[in-house]
């Protein structure tokens, strides 16, 4: 299988990403020569892994059974002051609703069935960089 993308050049700093049909606009800050017109490339990474593992997550846990009300995934990079400017670090907090009486250990399995297993992006950044995760009930 193989993932293709076109990015075009819509002026200044934006590009406009066709993906899967779909069309995705990336800008820079206007400090930067952009127009504020979407969102940075480096945080989409970080997007894609929340929605790597966050769509792991759900599979794993409906074929367990376990009643997901509410499903949040927070990913937060930390960025290193010398260019090129790359992740030092990568947190990703896996949040659900403590009223749902979700099982914590199937939950924390389906985190490292997604963490170790599944998610492709997250395999790929850990190679670079650390990748840290925690579980919270809200």
């Amino acid at each position: 299988m193989t993932h293709e993308i076109d990015c075009g050049w819509r002026g200044d700093m934006a590009f406009a990403a066709r993906i899967d049909g779909h069309e995705l606009m990336l800008d820079a800050d206007p400090a930067f020569g952009g127009r504020d017109a979407g969102p940075r490339p480096k945080a989409l990474t970080l997007v894609s892994l929340a929605g790597c593992t966050g769509m792991d997550v759900v599979s794993i846990l409906k074929k367990m059974r376990e009643p997901v009300s509410w499903f949040n995934v927070k990913v937060r990079g930390e960025l290193t002051e010398e260019h090129p400017k790359t992740y030092a670090s990568i947190a990703v907090v896996y949040q659900f609703k403590a009223a749902d009486g979700l099982n914590d250990e199937n939950v924390r399995k389906a985190i490292e069935l997604s963490q170790e297993r599944y998610c492709g992006v997250n395999a790929l950044l850990k190679k670079a960089v650390p990748v840290a995760h925690e579980v919270e009930y809200l």
